[in-house]
């Protein structure tokens, strides 16, 4: 039965390390044993490992890590930021300036394995990177809200897995609801006003209407901004690599809307 899934996401954060010292001992083996058997039984669709990553994270070794065991097609992370109320108990502010860092040498590893010809699925670069190539501009990145929405086990749909329980944000109930004419619940200022809306989307609908860490957003929205910039920057060498013929458009195809927010 499994294998008539198109995609399946696995929660995996990096190494053995980092994982089990998110999730508990025993858990890094027990799904890259589960990834392996997956595989093993025939399964063809996309493989995403989704990570968690926080103030123990090293991003360009924890990706890396992933991308170099090939149990994986893809591979997206989300910054837990910005979520609940913990920004006094955080060192996010001190950690993100490293995580930058990462990001942008993540970015020209990123490139630097095109050369054969295949883009690593890295979701945060691919989506955002196939949208500078074609100026394209986007909306909310993860679908939230007009594309995506999340039916609750009482038959009520939610815009977004984690707004359960914010029935004034609702889209409506399967017993009544058109599928074709759910209501959009949209991202709201401050992000509307953002010069790298565009670019962005807005990162979070929840985040948006909440507003956990007040006007200390901006600490995630710098992350994002550094992640524009670095896709900037390795731009020229990924169209050299078009005109030259090693890749082409089409090499940065993807599903979108499949569970991975793309703005980390």
């Amino acid at each position: 039965y499994i294998n008539r899934f198109e995609t399946i996401l696995i929660s995996i954060d990096g190494d053995k390390e980092l994982t089990d010292g998110h999730r508990g001992n025993g858990i890094y083996e027990t799904v890259t044993n589960a990834a392996r058997k997956i595989r093993e039984d025939g399964f063809s669709g996309e493989l995403i490992a989704r990570m968690t990553i926080a103030e123990d994270t090293e991003i360009f070794s924890a990706v890396t890590h992933l991308a170099d065991t090939k149990l994986f097609c893809s591979i997206h992370w989300q910054m837990d930021a910005d979520f609940t109320g913990d920004l006094s108990r955080r060192r996010f502010a001190e950690w993100k300036n490293g995580y930058n860092a990462g990001i942008r040498r993540l970015a020209e590893e990123w490139v630097s394995r095109m050369g054969k010809g295949v883009v690593p699925k890295w979701y945060p670069f691919l989506s955002t990177t196939e949208d500078l190539l074609t100026g394209q501009k986007t909306k909310l990145r993860c679908g939230s809200g007009y594309v995506n929405y999340s039916i609750m086990t009482n038959g009520f749909i939610a815009p977004c897995p984690i707004m359960v329980g914010m029935a004034d944000y609702y889209a409506g109930h399967i017993r009544d609801a058109d599928p074709a004419c759910l209501p959009e619940i949209p991202i709201q200022e401050p992000c509307l006003s953002c010069d790298i809306y565009d670019f962005c989307g807005g990162r979070c609908l929840y985040s948006n209407i909440v507003r956990p860490w007040g006007e200390e957003y901006a600490l995630v929205c710098d992350t994002v901004r550094n992640l524009k910039e670095s896709i900037e920057a390795v731009l020229p060498r990924i169209e050299e690599l078009m005109k030259s013929g090693v890749l082409s458009l089409e090499s940065f195809a993807h599903t979108r809307y499949n569970g991975c927010e793309i703005i980390p």
